[in-house]
C-alpha cells in the first residue's frame, strides 16, 4: 500500500512459498516476503519497505505524526500482538494455550487500546491516515479473519469502523489484484 501511495512502480513477483523461486533466495536468503529490490538494494521487512517508498513520496503527510507513539504501536503490534495473532489464527500449533485466553490478551494489548484511540480520532495517530494504521491494518485485518463472526460480536464498533474504512479504500483495493505465481 505504501508503494502505491508514494507511485513507485514496480515489477510484482507473486510469490509461493512452499516453491520458493531461487531468484527469490538468491535476493534475500531469508526467503520471507515482501522483498524488494531495486537498484542494488534489498529491502525484506514491511517497515523498511515503507520507509524506503514514503521517504521518496509522501504526498498526504503519512510521516507527520508523533514518533514516539508511532514507535509504541509499530512495538506492541509487531512484537507481542503478532505472536498473539500467530497463536490466535493457528491453535493447532499451540495445543497448550487456551483460546479465550489468547483473545483476552489481544484484546487487552491491542484491541482496548486501539478503540480507545479511535474513540477519539478517525485514525490511530489522529484525523487523518498516517504510515501506522497502514502498518497494523494488515494484521488487524488477519485477526478479524480468524472467525468473523466471534470478531463482529466483540464490542469495537470503532476499530471495525477503521478496519472497514481501510478495507473499502481504493488504495487497499488497487493492490489486492491477484497475479500468477511467479516461476524462474
Amino acid at each position: 500500500m505504501a508503494l502505491k501511495y508514494a507511485g513507485i512502480q514496480l515489477e510484482h513477483r507473486e510469490i509461493a512459498l512452499r516453491s520458493k523461486p531461487q531468484s527469490m533466495l538468491l535476493a534475500s536468503p531469508k526467503g520471507t516476503v515482501p522483498v524488494l529490490c531495486v537498484d542494488g538494494l534489498v529491502l525484506d521487512q514491511s517497515l523498511d519497505i515503507m520507509t524506503w517508498a514514503l521517504q521518496r513520496s509522501d504526498p498526504d503527510g503519512w510521516r507527520e505524526v508523533d514518533e514516539e507513539v508511532s514507535r509504541m504501536w509499530i512495538e506492541k503490534n509487531d512484537g507481542p500482538f503478532k505472536i498473539l495473532l500467530d497463536q490466535h489464527k493457528y491453535p493447532n500449533r499451540f495445543p497448550d494455550l487456551k483460546q479465550e485466553e489468547v483473545l483476552d490478551s489481544a484484546i487487552e494489548l491491542m484491541l482496548a487500546p486501539m478503540e480507545i484511540a479511535l474513540q477519539s480520532s478517525k485514525f490511530l495517530m489522529g484525523d487523518k491516515m498516517s504510515w501506522v494504521d497502514v502498518a497494523i491494518f494488515p494484521f488487524i485485518r488477519q485477526f478479524a479473519a480468524v472467525n468473523p463472526k466471534r470478531f463482529e460480536g466483540l464490542p469495537f464498533a470503532h476499530i471495525k469502523t477503521w478496519l472497514n474504512q481501510q478495507l473499502e479504500s481504493e488504495l487497499f483495493k488497487s493492490v489486492m489484484d491477484k497475479h500468477p505465481t511467479w516461476i524462474d
